[in-house]
C-alpha cells in the first residue's frame, strides 16, 4: 500500500461550505502574502514562497491555481506554467529552466508543474534514460534542500483523482465545445500508461518527501474540498516555514480589522 492509495477521496463539500472556506482561508493568505511583502506589519521583507502543483491530468490544478491566487494583488505573485522543455533548454541541466521562476525574498510564485517531470512524464515517456531519473531524485533533494536553507518556504502538491474521476472529467472536457482544447491525444495515452504513472509518483513522493521539503497530497475527487484545502495547506506550511526561520507569525486578523 503506497502514499495514494492513504488519501481519502471520499472527503467532499457543500457549495456554501467551499464558500464559507474560500473566504475564511482568503483572508489569512492575505494577511500572510501582504506581511511576507513587506507591506503591512513590521514592514520587513519576509522568506520566498514557492507553491509547486503536480498532479494527474484533469486532476484540477487549474482551477485550485485560480482560487488560490484569487483574492491577491498580481503584482505580489506570480504563476508560471511549465511543458515539455525546448530544444535550447535541452542543452542545460534539467533544472536550469525553473531557475528563473524561482521567487527571491519578499516574493511568492506558484509553479505548475515543475522539475518533477523529470521523474514522471520523462521517466516514463522514456524522454530521460534510468540513469538520468535515477540521479535526478538525489539532484532535486540537493536543489530543493539548497533552496530552503536560503529561506525559501517550498510548498510542493500533488493532486490526486481516482482512474474512474478522471475519465468522468475527460469525457465531459470531449464533450463541453469550452473546455475541449484541454483534451489532447496525449491526455489519453497518459492514461493508459496510468500504472506506469503511478508506479513513478509513489517513487517519487517516496524519494523527495524530507522535512524541509514534504509533499501534500490533495484529495481531488471533490474539486470545492480540493481547493480549500489547497489554501489551508499552503496556510499552514506558510506558517511553519515563517516559524523555521524563527519569525514572528502574525495573528489571525479578526473580522472587524479585516473589514477596515
Amino acid at each position: 500500500m503506497g502514499r495514494l492509495d492513504e488519501v481519502d477521496l471520499s472527503q467532499s463539500l457543500s457549495r456554501k461550505e467551499e464558500a464559507r472556506g474560500l473566504e475564511n482561508a482568503w483572508a489569512r493568505l492575505a494577511q500572510l502574502r501582504l506581511t511576507l511583502g513587506g507591506q503591512i506589519g513590521k514592514r520587513e521583507i519576509g522568506p520566498p514562497v514557492c507553491v509547486l502543483f503536480e498532479g494527474w491530468d484533469a486532476s484540477g490544478k487549474g482551477g485550485a491555481i485560480k482560487r488560490l491566487v484569487a483574492q491577491m494583488d498580481p503584482r505580489h505573485v506570480r504563476v508560471v506554467q511549465f511543458a515539455a522543455p525546448t530544444p535550447d533548454e535541452l542543452r542545460h541541466h534539467f533544472l536550469w529552466r525553473f531557475w528563473p521562476a524561482l521567487p527571491g525574498w519578499g516574493g511568492m510564485a506558484v509553479l505548475d508543474r515543475s522539475w518533477y517531470g523529470r521523474v514522471l512524464v520523462e521517466r516514463v515517456e522514456g524522454f530521460a534514460t534510468r540513469e538520468q531519473w535515477l540521479r535526478a531524485y538525489e539532484e532535486i533533494n540537493w536543489f530543493e534542500r539548497s533552496l530552503v536553507d536560503e529561506g525559501t518556504i517550498l510548498i510542493k502538491l500533488w493532486m490526486h483523482v481516482s482512474a474512474k474521476e478522471q475519465l468522468k472529467r475527460f469525457e465531459r472536457r470531449e464533450k463541453d465545445p469550452l473546455k475541449s482544447w484541454k483534451l489532447t491525444e496525449e491526455d489519453w495515452r497518459n492514461r493508459d500508461k496510468r500504472g506506469d504513472y503511478e508506479v513513478a509518483v509513489e517513487d517519487m513522493v517516496a524519494r523527495t518527501d524530507s522535512p524541509h521539503a514534504p509533499w501534500d497530497l490533495i484529495a481531488g475527487e471533490s474539486k470545492r474540498f480540493a481547493r480549500v484545502e489547497v489554501l489551508r495547506t499552503v496556510i499552514n506550511r506558510i506558517e511553519e516555514g515563517l516559524e523555521r526561520e524563527g519569525l514572528e507569525v502574525p495573528p489571525p486578523l479578526d473580522e472587524g480589522d479585516a473589514d477596515d
